[in-house]
This record gives C-alpha cells, sequence and structure tokens, in this order.
C-alpha cells in the first residue's frame, strides 16, 4: 500500500483534509523521507517546535477528527476488531515506515560493552541480596545454587528469543514490535498495556525498594522515611517521597542522553563488581565444606520452590534489547551484548550463593539481611555497609536503565499509534523520546508514592512471564509460519503442535500446584509436550535467520514456554486476580480508542470515504 506524502494548502486545516498520511512524519520537515521534488513542490514553512501540544499531534487519525467520524469508525467496531485480530505487521513496517513518527533519529551510539554493561546494570540489583537468604533458610539450603542455576537457564532461554528478533528487527519496540509482527496487531496490544504495567510497576517497586534500604542502613525500621496516612488504604497508605525522588533524578539522567547514561551505569556497575568480587572472595576464604551438609534439606521439591522465587532476580535484560535501535552493528553487540551478559550474570548468582551457604549453616542465615549478618557472624560487621552500598548501586542502575528501556517501549508503541503518536517524538538534541519518558516518569512517581511493594511485585511478576512466554511463541510461529510458503494443511499441524505444548505445560503446572504427588500425570503431560515439540520439527521450518538464530529449535522455545508457565503457576490468586482487572480495562481502552487509531493506521487509503460520510451525515444534521 502506497500512502502520499502530499503537504496541505496553508488555507486547510488538519482537521478538514480527509487524506491525512498517517505514516508520514508529524513534522515533516525534519524528516529525511522527504524527496527533493516534494520539496519543490511546498511552499516555504517554519519547521514546528518539538514544544507542542495541538489535538492533531495527539489524534491524527480519521476516526477522531469530528464526532460524526467517531460515530462512523464506532458502528464499524466489530469488524475492525476482527481486521486487527488478524492483522500482522511487516519487518519493514517496524523498521521503517514508523519511525518517520518519530521526526528525528536516535543516535547510534552502543556497543556490545555498553549493552554488557547495561545487562550487568539492569539485572543486578538487590534481587541477589534479599532473597539468596530467605529462600536458603526456608525452600532450598546449600542447594540454593542449584535454583539460581536452573533459574538463569531458564532466563537464558528467553535471552535467545529476544535476541534472535533483536538482531534481524533491531527496533526500539523490543517485544511489542516482535509479537506485532508475529502474533498481530491484538496480541500485541495485550502485550502493549503489560508492558507499560511492567514498567510503572518495576520502577516504582525498585524505588520503593530503594527507599527502604536507604532506611535501613540508619534505622532497623524500614518505613521511617515514609509518611503514614491513617485514612488511606492498607498497602497504599505509607507515601514516599524518598521515592519519587530518587526515580525523578533517575528519569531525567537518562532523558539527558542514551550515551551519558550508558557511561554513568558503566561506572556504577564496575564498582559494584569489584565489590561482588569481595564479597565472594571473603565468602570462600571463610567457607566450611561442613556447611553444605545436608545439600538438599527440603528434597528436589524446595530447588524447585527456590528457583521460581529467585527468578526474578535475573528479570530486566528485556529493557537492553529495547536498545537494538541505538546499537552501531546489531547484527554481533546484540548476541555478544545480552548473550554475554546474562552468562555472566548466572555464573556470578552461583558464586554468590553458593559463597553464603558455605561460609554460613543454612539453619543460621538472617532471612532479611543474609550478606550483612554473614559478614558479622565471621568479625566483618563493617561489611555490611558495603553490601548495602553495593545493593543500592544496583536499585539506582537498574532505574536508570529500566528508565531508557520503559521509553523506548513507550515510544514504539506511540509509533504504532496504541497510543497518542505524540509520546513517539524523538528530540533533535538528545536524541531521546522526551515525551515517552515524561509520560513513564509521572505516572511510576505516582505509583511509588502510594503503593507498596507487595502490591507491586505480583503485577510486576505476572506481566514478566506473560511477556517472556509470549515471546517464546513468537519465534515458534516466525520460524515455522511464512504465509507465502506454508500450505494451510501445514499451519493446521503447527497449530495443534503449538496448543498442546502450551496445553502440556499448563497441565504440569496445574498437576505441580495442586501438589500431586503421582508421576503419572506428569508422565502423560511431560509425553505430550514432547509430542507437540516434535510434531514441529515433523512440519518443519520455513524461515531460516539471516545473521543469528536460537539453537535447538523448537526444544528450546518450546522449554521457555513451559517454564514461564510454571513459573506463573507459582503466583498466588492475588497476582492473577490484578493482571485480569489490568487487563480488562486496557481492553475498554482499546475498543473505544486503540482499535480504531491503528486500523487507521492500517487503511488509511480506505478512510477518505469513511470521512466523507461523517461529513456528509454532520452537514444533513445542520440541514
Amino acid at each position: 500500500m502506497v500512502i502520499p506524502n502530499k503537504p496541505l494548502p496553508d488555507s486547510q486545516s488538519d482537521q478538514d483534509n480527509p487524506s491525512i498520511n498517517l505514516l508520514a512524519p508529524l513534522n515533516p520537515h525534519h524528516s529525511s523521507a522527504i524527496t527533493t521534488a516534494d520539496t519543490m513542490d511546498q511552499q516555504p514553512h517554519t519547521p514546528r517546535s518539538y514544544w507542542r501540544f495541538s489535538k492533531q499531534d495527539f489524534y491524527p487519525e480519521p476516526s477522531f477528527q469530528n464526532l460524526s467520524a467517531y460515530k462512523a469508525a464506532f458502528s464499524e467496531t466489530l469488524h475492525r476488531l476482527r481486521d486487527r485480530c488478524l492483522g500482522r505487521s511487516t519487518d519493514e513496517t517496524e523498521l521503517i515506515e514508523l519511525k518517520k513518527q518519530s521526526e528525528n533519529e536516535m543516535r547510534k551510539c552502543l556497543t556490545w560493552v555498553d549493552l554488557i554493561w547495561l545487562g550487568f546494570g539492569s539485572v543486578v540489583g538487590s534481587g541477589i541480596f534479599t532473597i539468596t537468604g530467605l529462600e536458603a533458610r526456608d525452600d532450598a539450603g546449600p542447594s540454593i545454587v542449584l535454583s539460581y542455576a536452573l533459574s538463569g537457564l531458564s532466563a537464558l532461554f528467553s535471552v535467545f528469543c529476544y535476541t534472535e528478533f533483536a538482531v534481524e528487527i533491531p527496533i526500539a519496540g523490543g517485544s511489542f514490535s516482535f509479537l506485532r509482527v508475529e502474533l498481530g496487531d491484538f496480541i500485541a496490544f495485550i502485550a502493549a498495556g503489560n508492558i507499560l504495567l511492567e514498567a510503572v510497576a518495576g520502577a516504582a517497586g525498585l524505588a520503593r525498594s530503594f527507599s527502604s534500604y536507604f532506611a535501613s542502613m540508619f534505622s532497623s525500621n524500614p518505613d521511617i522515611l515514609r509518611i503514614r496516612i491513617d485514612s488511606f488504604a492498607e498497602g497504599f497508605n505509607l507515601l514516599d517521597p524518598i521515592a519519587v525522588i530518587i526515580l525523578f533524578i533517575a528519569n531525567m539522567v537518562a532523558m539527558r542522553g542514551t550515551k551519558l547514561t550508558s557511561s554513568s551505569n558503566m561506572i556504577l556497575s564496575m564498582i559494584s563488581s569489584l565489590i561482588i568480587v569481595f564479597i565472594i572472595i571473603v565468602g570462600f576464604t571463610h567457607a566450611k565444606s561442613s556447611n553444605l551438609t545436608p545439600f538438599f534439606p527440603y528434597g528436589p521439591e524446595g530447588v524447585f520452590r527456590a528457583a521460581a522465587v529467585v527468578y526474578w532476580s535475573y528479570t530486566g535484560f528485556d529493557m537492553v534489547a529495547n536498545m537494538a535501535e541505538e546499537t552501531r552493528k546489531p547484527a554481533t553487540d546484540i548476541p555478544l551484548g545480552l548473550v554475554g551478559s546474562m552468562s555472566m550474570i548466572s555464573v556470578v548468582y552461583c558464586l554468590m550463593a553458593l559463597a553464603l551457604t558455605m561460609m554460613v549453616n543454612y539453619t543460621e542465615i538472617d532471612r532479611d539481611a543474609a550478606y550483612s549478618v554473614a559478614f558479622e557472624k565471621i568479625g566483618m560487621k563493617w561489611a555490611k555497609y558495603i553490601v548495602s552500598i553495593c545493593a543500592l548501586k544496583g536499585m539506582l542502575t537498574s532505574m536508570l536503565i529500566g528508565s531508557m528501556g520503559q521509553a523506548r517501549y513507550t515510544t514504539q508503541i506511540a509509533r504504532a499509534h496504541m497510543i497518542p503518536p505524540w509520546f513517539a517524538l524523538v528530540h533533535p538534541k538528545t536524541g531521546t523520546p522526551v515525551y515517552a519518558t515524561l509520560l513513564v516518569t509521572t505516572i511510576s512517581c505516582i505509583v511509588s508514592l502510594f503503593s507498596s511493594l507487595d502490591v507491586l511485585s505480583s503485577v510486576l511478576s505476572f506481566s514478566t512471564l506473560f511477556i517472556f512466554m509470549l515471546m517464546a511463541v513468537a519465534l515458534l510461529v516466525r520460524r515455522y509460519y511464512v504465509k507465502e510458503t506454508c500450505s494451510s494443511s501445514d499451519l493446521i499441524k503447527f497449530m495443534v503442535c503449538l496448543f498442546v505444548v502450551i496445553g502440556s505445560s499448563i497441565g504440569i503446572t496445574v498437576l505441580w500446584a495442586a501438589n500431586r504427588k503421582g508421576w503419572v500425570g506428569y508422565a502423560v503431560g511431560g509425553g505430550l509436550w514432547v509430542a507437540g515439540t516434535g510434531g514441529m520439527m515433523v512440519v518443519g521450518e520455513r524461515r531460516v535467520p539471516k545473521v543469528w538464530g536460537v539453537p535447538l529449535v523448537p526444544w528450546l522455545p518450546s522449554m521457555s514456554i513451559l517454564m514461564n508457565v510454571f513459573l506463573i503457576g507459582s503466583l498466588g490468586g492475588i497476582a492473577f486476580k490484578r493482571f485480569f482487572i489490568c487487563s480488562g480495562v486496557m481492553l475498554v481502552y482499546y475498543f473505544f480508542v486503540g482499535v480504531h487509531a491503528t486500523y487507521d493506521l492500517a487503511h488509511q487509503d480506505s478512510q477518505e470515504s469513511m470521512v466523507e460520510k461523517g461529513k456528509d451525515d454532520a452537514t444533513k444534521e445542520g440541514l
């Protein structure tokens, strides 16, 4: 579909023109897409300021030009829903057409070294210091090292899926763009809503954690810096101004420039890595092999229970995948950066967990401050301050990188018109999406001021795992279904195999959650999972990666589906409830706004008649 790129006459307003080019830049004078011929035909114009707030910048789609146009569009809602459920984007649309919405290019300034340290800074936060002691004491004992190894393997599977997509579609949207290409517009919207929910909950949760850890350095009460409002509901009655301040500072730094943020993160992460090396060396220096006995005090079940919890220590790498558009050589830098950082982090986590359990018997590990108390037991009380500084640094860099990644998610979502395209604009000087950053910052600051950690963590966990699972599904679809070469029978065979894999993964998870001890159910579920995955091999791949591909397809993506579904099943009922409530709110927005904006973008040539119909109706009403 070719969409004309013609300027409007000065005497005609955007609102009155039916042929609004939704794929053209909002400010074409800042775009390199204008040809010489087009330039010659245009009258001299003064480039519009970046700081603008007109209705046309927020809702340029024909469906929202006036009330009659919206009524005409709304009458076609069911047809448009069907179209968007079946519609899929393309690599070219995400990489070329939608980028025009931002008017200015993001700067390609990142190398594989930057990506490795961005991965390290994003993932290595407070989790390793707060979760390890709790799970070693209550669930796994010394075998906590195996829990970290299993979780690291699961995270690496997801990293592989992200890497293949990021190499072939190096765009700021990350998983949103990947899902839009392979699973369609509607699934991508559900993912987009959860991505924004994850961004807000993740940033607010980190800010609240920073506040608690900072307060614990000089007080036994982590809420000492918070303001209690008794009239507010429990979980929302402790106002946290420190969380708001630190979150605002982190986002302002990220907004100043990508390279500045990357350099700041690299310096802070190098300091943190030296502290981690110190912790590991001291731990093994004071290690006692007798502390490793018994190695499985809670049995194999304890290892898996702990793995489901410590998995959160590995989240954050998806933020780095969002930096693909600003990477100099995506084909080589992204695999080295993502896979390299996650491999390094997995080794570091396992060594830290082993050092802790060898330094102190698991029955004596403190649940809340494992490393600090462990150092006290060996006569190094001063070391607890080093541990606290390392944890605070980890949370700070996670907020820095999270703010960058979240803003780029939001930018691509806006480029697709799922939210107003005004948020897609990239600042000409900083090369960063300032409006998108401000949107996420504002909402995150409000949430962090009111919401407690337990409320935020349950929402964040479900959204993160749900998106990781969808990414594995999308990778299988990309490899095994190409519309031009895949017959209807092969598509049906593939879909049956895919549903068997997902269904067996859910079945195994339900059995585990129900605490079923027999092996028959697991054997049946495992057999179906193997049959579904093996069936895909019989169907055969339809696409070969151009540069870098996930190994062991379809087994590795299928295992990623199983692990992520299993981890979702380990969450409490409240997480499911909050997830479905949030998804319901998203669907209401999509029904009344999102479906019409995205339909107009995909079918621009057919919108002129709809707008003309709306004008005719308005004229008749006037008469």
